[in-house]
């Protein structure tokens, strides 16, 4: 006979004192990753790829400068670089190549090339990086 609860399809009943519910398995994607494992990845991989401002991504096309995914993982390093060493703002020198960067907001906020470099002041840095 029932002990006076109802229950109503789908629902679990509750365990009694001294009875460990039993855990959901964890459901695993095709690679073997839990979702939120995958999700944490995700997320780590965009903190640490470095962003270009509106005004940098301006500069660039302006000067026709293009970046390929070798320049982009050296800037990437460069301003890990640069926020180990506690930089908040960095100067990295790439070539022919000057970014200003926001280490803190792993940013790219100016860029410039070839003859701009030539005669311009840069201020408010704290850092500068040479990639090699």
């Amino acid at each position: 006979m029932n002990s006076g609860k109802i229950r109503f399809p789908g629902q679990v009943a509750a365990p009694t004192v001294g009875q460990v519910p039993p855990k959901a398995p964890l459901r695993q994607n095709g690679a073997g990753v839990t979702p939120f494992a995958q999700l944490w990845q995700e997320t780590l991989q965009k903190q640490e790829a470095v962003k270009f401002s509106a005004h940098a991504l301006q500069r660039l096309q302006e000067r026709r400068i293009t970046l390929g995914e070798n320049e982009l993982t050296r800037i990437n390093q460069a301003v890990s670089a640069a926020e180990k060493k506690g930089a908040r703002s960095s100067l990295l020198l790439y070539e022919d190549l000057a970014l200003v960067a926001s280490v803190k907001n792993r940013t790219i906020i100016t860029a410039l090339g070839g003859e701009d470099m030539r005669a311009h002041v840069f201020t408010n840095i704290d850092s500068a990086v040479i990639i090699k």
